[in-house]
């Protein structure tokens, strides 16, 4: 049984990064983690942010691979970083990164899901802040089953 795209292991509240690049490299080790990429998927992570970045606006990014780093993912996942202080990505402050390992282009309907959730300012304030991982699934999990 494929496990669900966004589950409690994968979000990880409370965080602080030196930078984007550090906190790229977090979302990259907490998709390892739960098993969803293999460790080639992290270095196409920092690639994808080098050549586009995947700062979303609203205190949002989306870090993910490169359409060559596909063949890395072994199962599609999200993870979600909250990094309360923030970190400035390029010239905008995020304070929520949402990784994402997919291996086909679901990347861009989570990225749908995604903003539906993140331009609702009660919903995206709320994950901004969120202090318990079950708030982030209760506002996420939704979205995401959508795409099951």
């Amino acid at each position: 049984m494929t496990p669900a795209l966004l589950e409690a292991e994968g979000v990880r509240l409370g965080l602080r990064a030196a930078d984007r690049w550090d906190a790229v490299a977090q979302a990259g080790e907490v998709l390892l983690e739960i098993g969803a990429v293999e460790r080639p998927y992290l270095e196409a992570m920092v690639e994808r942010e080098r050549s586009l970045s995947t700062f979303l606006g609203e205190g949002f990014a989306l870090p993910h691979g490169t359409d060559a780093s596909r063949a890395h993912v072994r199962h599609p996942a999200i993870a979600v970083l909250q990094f309360p202080e923030g970190v400035d990505w390029g010239g905008g402050l995020v304070q929520v990164a949402i990784a994402v390992a997919s291996a086909t282009d679901e990347h861009v309907r989570i990225l749908a899901e995604v903003a539906t959730v993140i331009t609702d300012p009660e919903k995206a304030q709320r994950l901004r802040e969120a202090d318990d991982a079950r708030d982030v699934l209760e506002l996420l999990t939704p979205a995401m089953e959508e795409l099951a």
